[in-house]
């Protein structure tokens, strides 16, 4: 009988304890609140690489800029056919507008010869450029227009009286290059032009010639922003 009475009391003991146990922890959960338990949230997802900042010239800053370079006339048997390849340079200024265009102002000069024959212009143009917007490399393509400043002295030859004549018209070109951005001021530049314009020379006879002083430019230069 005894041993039936401890039985029933051991098993009360730990059924009681149980009890006991179990409420205890709800109340220290209820008391420290949820969060203790719950699990550490998750780390930020990575970042990836950061974009550089850009290196270029700002829109709305103004510019320098100097090229030298080789001017390759045009073989056109009323232009410069048979004149070696010459010397060409230009400087200007101008500013960035937008991202994506800036207009240029430039006084340049380019030449050839032809043996004791001498040909050379001087173009003051104004133009734009539509820019591919880059943090480094940008390249760009470009118009203008102006006026061509012309003087050709060619000798005489047989049916021929020679000219030694200046003139002074409306010229364009079209432009292509890339700026090398060294740093937000300055970058290295590529570029290549072609020129357009058709002086009238008169003749040391009296008669006029419409001739082609157009031609190919290829210059390097530097790019500085104010």
């Amino acid at each position: 009988m005894m041993r039936k009475f401890l039985a029933f009391a051991l098993a009360g003991l730990m059924v009681a304890a149980t009890a006991v146990a179990s409420v205890a922890a709800e109340y220290d959960r209820y008391e420290r609140g949820p969060g203790v338990y719950a699990p550490p949230p998750p780390p930020p997802p990575r970042r990836g690489a950061d974009i550089p900042p850009p290196r270029h010239a700002q829109y709305g800053q103004p510019y320098v800029f100097g090229h030298l370079g080789i001017f390759e006339p045009n073989s056109d048997s009323d232009g410069l056919d048979g004149y070696d390849s010459g010397g060409n340079f230009d400087i200007g200024v101008g500013s960035r507008v937008s991202p994506f265009f800036a207009v240029d102002a430039t006084l340049g000069a380019y030449g050839a010869e032809r043996g004791s024959d001498d040909a050379s212009v001087v173009p003051l143009t104004i133009g734009g450029r539509l820019i591919l917007p880059h943090p480094f490399l940008e390249p760009y393509v470009g118009a203008g227009m102006g006026l061509y400043f012309s003087s050709l002295d060619e000798g005489a030859r047989p049916g021929y009286s020679g000219i030694d004549d200046t003139s002074t018209d409306f010229g364009g070109y079209l432009s292509f290059g890339l700026d090398m951005w060294l740093n937000p001021r300055v970058a290295l530049n590529f570029e290549g032009k072609y020129h357009w314009v058709t002086p009238e020379f008169q003749s040391n006879a009296g008669s006029y010639f419409d001739v082609n002083m157009g031609g190919f430019t290829a210059n390097l230069g530097v790019r500085v922003a104010f």
